[in-house]
């Protein structure tokens, strides 16, 4: 994970790309550097754990053709089939020279490569530019225009310096240096035939889908952790990175793992548990509502959201990523993705068996502007690398031809979510949490409560009153605390546009 910033078009200036970096130092204190050619400026920066060296050059250009060039933010899961494919030797920036090497091949046509990557790029061949996201928008990207020149960046809070009149970058979607956007890849808008196959089979399938996902963006060769919810997501992540990390490292290694609680909280109880069971290394964080309340202006900040249910869940991440990173993890591993791809939103349990396909896709469609920002940038913030296995493009292709009653399991008049995923690990994880019903992180980790009380009881109603007659999007006390924050940092225009807010608080 990386930072971007470019300009194109009319004499770009330097200057601008040096203020929109300095913004997002955070994102790549390893190494950073300038590109610039006729009409464009280029700048990246890395972390160590892209690969990258103080005395690396960057932004990577292709070794057969110096005026090739690449701005690049991603985690590509099928690199050693495309590298082998194309004569990609391995290396320093192998995910760059691979996208450069399909460019020169393919034009704009090898996206359609890139179905299992999360990236944001921009490419420039010496004439023109190539700017895309990938389609579910896990890696963010956002552009502005001013003075017939292009801007784009990985962080809103990059633009701010250039121009007001700031946009997200449509997820699935490509521009070119006219600024004209065209779509490259969109979400199905009905399911594929059903697997006809037995639950035990499907679940072997998901087990070695996700194993291989795993084993294909992690080798442990710098200092990597895991963030533990006692979830079944991170329970599953963390189960299979602590016995990859014994057969690396030896039977007594012991990998780090993270959990966050406000008090004794059910994520505290069950990671510990799950900590036992894989014999991993454990490290509880136990913060008070002080403790969130002193860092909430910051995560806002580099969230870019006010939506109370991301940064409640924001505000924990940012805790335990800081306290990881505080411990020397350079990676952290997420079971991020899990209830996108299987459907473990308790609110999909209202869906019938037919409607729910559409439902994961407006689920799914979400993702861009809330749940992967969290992902992203609580993580950056802290200079870490996040790595979430669950968000592959070959898992995700699978689940959809899983017919929905394996994902939404009818039990009595309610659902089990999830229910297939579960079934895949019931035998390698303990039965409390292989069954523990779903709960977002905010809850699970004890801030949801915390926060929202907190606010209902400072923000008096007629200040809610008097904010929604103005704004009618802010829908609680909680929000519109959140809410003047990020105005405060972003201003209430266009900025506020790119915010995407979940269902319910």
């Amino acid at each position: 994970m990386s930072g971007l910033a470019v300009a194109y078009g009319k004499k770009p200036k330097l200057g601008d790309i040096n203020a929109m970096m300095r913004a997002i130092a955070h994102r790549g204190p390893t190494a950073s550097g300038v590109y610039q050619a006729d009409g464009i400026v280029m700048a990246q920066n890395y972390l160590r754990a892209d690969g990258a060296r103080p005395d690396s050059d960057v932004p990577v250009r292709s070794p057969d053709n110096p005026n090739l060039a690449i701005c690049y933010d991603g985690q590509m899961g099928n690199w050693a089939e495309l590298a082998s494919a194309h004569g990609v030797p391995d290396g320093p920036f192998r995910e760059e020279r691979l996208i450069l090497a399909l460019y020169q091949k393919y034009g704009r046509g090898m996206l359609e490569y890139l179905g299992d990557t999360i990236f944001a790029l921009v490419i420039f061949d010496g004439k023109d530019i190539l700017a895309a996201r990938d389609l579910l928008g896990i890696k963010t990207l956002f552009y502005a225009e001013r003075n017939s020149t292009l801007f784009f960046a990985s962080e809103l809070k990059e633009l701010l310096p250039v121009s007001k009149a700031v946009y997200e970058f449509p997820n699935g979607c490509a521009m070119d240096g006219s600024g004209h956007l065209s779509s490259f890849a969109e979400l199905p808008e009905k399911p594929p035939r059903p697997w006809r196959r037995s639950p035990k089979r499907m679940a072997a399938d998901i087990r070695g889908i996700i194993e291989q996902s795993f084993r294909n963006r992690i080798d442990f060769s710098l200092p990597t952790g895991g963030l533990l919810s006692g979830g079944l997501d991170s329970s599953v992540i963390n189960s299979i990175a602590s016995r990859a990390y014994k057969e690396k490292k030896g039977k007594a290694a012991r990998l780090k793992t993270f959990a966050l609680g406000v008090g004794e909280s059910n994520d505290i109880v069950s990671a510990r548990l799950v900590a036992s069971h894989i014999d991993s290394e454990h490290h509880e964080l136990i913060v008070s509502l002080e403790d969130m309340l002193a860092v909430l202006p910051k995560v806002i900040y580099h969230l870019e959201s006010f939506d109370p249910s991301l940064v409640r869940s924001s505000v924990a991440n940012y805790l335990v990523s800081r306290y990881a990173h505080e411990q020397g993890i350079q990676i952290l591993l997420s079971g991020e993705g899990g209830d996108e791809v299987f459907c473990g939103y308790r609110y999909l349990a209202d869906y019938p068996a037919e409607a729910l396909f559409g439902e994961q896709m407006a689920c799914i469609g979400r993702l861009h502007n809330n749940a992967s920002l969290r992902l992203d940038r609580m993580n950056m913030a802290n200079s870490i690398r996040v790595v979430a296995p669950l968000i592959s493009g070959k898992l995700l292709d699978y689940a959809l031809a899983i017919a929905p009653e394996y994902k939404q399991m009818p039990d009595g008049a309610d659902k089990i979510e999830k229910w297939i995923m579960r079934k895949a690990y019931e035998k390698q994880l303990p039965q409390p949490v292989v069954w523990r019903r779903k709960q977002e992180f905010s809850q699970g980790s004890g801030s949801a409560d915390a926060l929202t009380a907190y606010f209902e009881e400072q923000v008096p109603d007629r200040e809610l009153t008097e904010a929604q007659a103005a704004q009618p999007l802010i829908r609680s006390k909680e929000e519109l605390h959140y809410f003047r924050l990020f105005t405060g940092y972003f201003g209430s225009g266009p900025a506020v546009a790119t915010v995407g807010q979940w269902l319910c608080l």
